[in-house]
């Protein structure tokens, strides 16, 4: 009751003062948060940028982007991109498609013709959309070897279908490792200088670039990891990893609030191709996925939010726009235990109480079949008796990983009470269920996936 109390008065303060104090007001509030919050997480080095209805309210560093010579974190601090870089990488694909280079319904096989005769039916906007069913590559490369382009399109036709090309969404890296490798085939300049010229010049992103080793790069921060609560430099990989379209760029924050002016104007590209970039994809079956040509495209409060997240060596990002209240977050950190996503969240509720992710509580559950399946799935999972035929479309590594984890942590807890339903979604064709469920004294968040033919696809358990 407090926190409502003070919102609503906070609000009132907003609306009765000048336009400069109230967003004086708000920028103390955001940057009080943001402090609080690195410190509770013991983040070395965050950017974070927030803009309302096209003003910048706040951008500012906090902390430090090089541990070993105390270098304070600033607006034109480089930070890596992670997978927030697969926006840029789907703007280059759609100036090709503008050219006429490409087309979003060419197979595959026109720009790989020495691919497997089963990615023929795959399209060039099944890998924008991830929806081609090739396998996500991530973990399965040699890290610290390093690849031609050939090589990484090679290694990409050995991994297996994982489904019929537009069956589902399945997030994949070897779909952006592709897309990358095409524009370097079609547009008569490498991918970088494609992204250099057409995309961050004419967007403003002054500092945007490519990563290299091998440059002297001003202003680049450290990724740095956790490793056994001590925070460590991050792992080295070979040059070649930090060249795919996958997400491997160097940009500020400063940059990204420089694209943030060129995507609300819709800039570079035009109305029809945004319009593709930002519309949810529909499977096969009809059914929409939330995600468009490198932009999660999902809905807050009944209203749009636009957004993506990264990670890679040690760094993470989000990049998050809520359309109908005309405010965008950017967050950069450099731990690869950080989470953005908690600092785009609690900034966007400080600046709109409605934002905030509303808390889960109980709803009428109308399936108790189900609920009684997944009640007896979390006790198989505490008995480590989950056996290959329950999963669909899962890495081939949750098995062998996820499996002992929530073993170790369900026997930890002790027994469970019973699922209470709190949410019931459906994404493309699957069905997602989350339930509350008392382990103890504590309440627990519970949220399974289930395919059409009742196979897991997606298994969590962590504190509500």
């Amino acid at each position: 009751m407090r926190n409502l109390v003070t919102s609503l008065v906070l609000a009132a303060v907003f609306l009765l003062a000048p336009p400069a104090q109230a967003r004086d007001a708000l920028r103390e509030r955001i940057d009080a948060f943001v402090r609080a919050e690195q410190k509770r997480l013991g983040v070395p080095g965050l950017a974070v940028g927030v803009v309302s209805h096209g003003r910048v309210v706040l951008a500012k560093g906090y902390g430090f982007a090089n541990l070993e010579h105390g270098v304070p974190v600033g607006t034109d601090t480089l930070f890596q991109s992670g997978s927030v870089g697969k926006m840029f990488t789907a703007t280059a694909l759609m100036l090709q498609v503008e050219a006429g280079r490409v087309s979003l319904s060419d197979s595959v096989t026109k720009y790989f013709p020495d691919a497997p005769a089963t990615w023929k039916p795959i399209t060039v906007r099944h890998l924008l959309t991830h929806t081609s069913g090739i396998k996500d590559l991530e973990g399965l490369l040699d890290e610290r070897k390093d690849y031609t382009e050939q090589q990484f399109a090679e290694f990409i036709y050995k991994l297996p279908l994982e489904f019929p090309a537009g069956l589902r969404w399945n997030y994949s890296n070897s779909g952006y490792v592709l897309l990358g490798i095409l524009v370097n085939r079609v547009a008569g300049m490498t991918y970088q200088e494609v992204l250099a010229r057409q995309v961050f010049k004419p967007a403003g992103m002054k500092t945007a670039r490519g990563i290299s080793e091998a440059d002297v790069i001003p202003n680049r921060a450290a990724g740095y990891q956790l490793v056994g609560g001590a925070v460590k430099n991050q792992g080295w990989v070979s040059q070649s990893l930090n060249t795919t379209g996958d997400g491997a760029l160097y940009f500020s924050l400063k940059d990204m609030l420089a694209w943030e002016e060129a995507v609300e104007k819709r800039a570079l590209l035009t109305q029809d191709s945004w319009r593709e970039v930002l519309s949810p994809v529909k499977l096969n079956s009809g059914a929409a996925w939330p995600y468009g040509f490198g932009w999660e495209v999902l809905d807050r409060n009944g209203k749009p939010l636009h957004q993506h997240t990264g990670a890679w060596q040690g760094f993470r990002t989000a990049y998050a726009r809520f359309l109908g209240d005309g405010l965008s977050i950017v967050v950069l950190a450099n731990l690869d235990r950080a989470n953005p996503t908690l600092f785009v969240e609690g900034i966007a509720a400080i600046v709109n109480p409605a934002l905030a992710v509303p808390p889960l509580k109980p709803i009428p559950d109308t399936e108790p079949e189900v609920t009684a399946k997944l009640a007896a799935l979390l006790e198989k999972t505490r008995q480590g008796a989950w056996e290959p035929s329950m999963f669909a479309y899962v890495p081939d590594r949750f098995m062998a990983e996820a499996g002992p984890y929530f073993q170790a942590t369900l026997q930890k807890l002790g027994p469970a009470g019973p699922l209470v339903l709190a949410k019931r979604e459906t994404r493309g064709d699957d069905r997602l269920y989350t339930y509350l469920v008392q382990f103890g004294a504590a309440t627990w968040r519970y949220r399974v996936g289930l395919s059409t033919d009742d196979r897991v696809t997606l298994f969590t358990l962590q504190v509500n």
